[in-house]
C-alpha cells in the first residue's frame, strides 16, 4: 500500500452540449490519444442516434442506457490457505458507473458496423432495450457471484 496520502477526485465538469458530468466522463472514457473533439462527435452522435430510436429524451435515453448496464456485485479473488476464491462483493456507485461506460464503450468497438458513432450508437440502443454484449457481461458478471454466493464469509 501506498505511504503517501489518498488520492484526490478530481471534480468533472459538464459536457457543453447537455450539461451532464455523465456524459463528459463518458466522452473522456472514449478518447483515444487525446482527441476529444473526436470523440466527443462520436459520443453526440450515438446519443442522437439513440434519441431518435426510443422516441424519448436523449440525455434520459443515454442515461437509462448507462443504468442498465450498471453491475450491482462482482466477485474479487482471495486467497485463503493455498487456495483462491472467487468472492462475491458489492460495487461502489462510482465502480458501477465506470465498468458500465467501459463495458458498454469495449462492446461498441468489437462491433460491426460503418462508424464509431454507429457503432457506439447501436450498443447504446441494446442497452436500452436490455440486450447487447455490455448488458450480457453484467448478467454474466451477476451469475458468477450468484454461482459464489457460498463463498461470501469470506470477505
Amino acid at each position: 500500500m501506498s505511504r503517501r496520502r489518498a488520492a484526490e477526485k478530481r471534480p468533472v465538469t459538464p459536457d457543453s452540449k447537455y450539461s451532464s458530468k455523465v456524459v463528459a466522463k463518458f466522452i473522456s472514457r472514449m478518447m483515444v490519444d487525446g482527441k476529444k473533439s473526436v470523440s466527443r462527435k462520436c459520443v453526440y452522435g450515438a446519443i442522437d442516434f439513440l434519441a431518435s430510436k426510443t422516441e424519448k429524451e436523449a440525455l434520459e435515453s443515454f442515461l437509462k442506457s448507462v443504468e442498465n448496464v450498471k453491475p450491482a456485485v462482482e466477485v474479487k479473488s482471495r486467497r485463503v490457505g493455498g487456495s483462491t476464491y472467487q468472492i462475491p462483493v458489492e460495487v461502489r456507485d462510482s465502480r458501477k458507473e465506470a465498468l458500465s461506460m467501459r463495458w458498454i464503450i469495449a462492446a461498441a468497438r468489437k462491433r460491426n458496423g460503418k462508424t464509431m458513432s454507429q457503432k457506439l450508437g447501436a450498443e447504446l440502443l441494446d442497452a436500452y432495450n436490455l440486450t447487447g454484449t455490455a448488458f450480457k457481461k453484467k448478467e454474466d458478471v451477476h451469475r458468477m457471484a450468484e454461482a459464489n454466493k457460498a463463498f461470501s464469509h469470506y470477505k
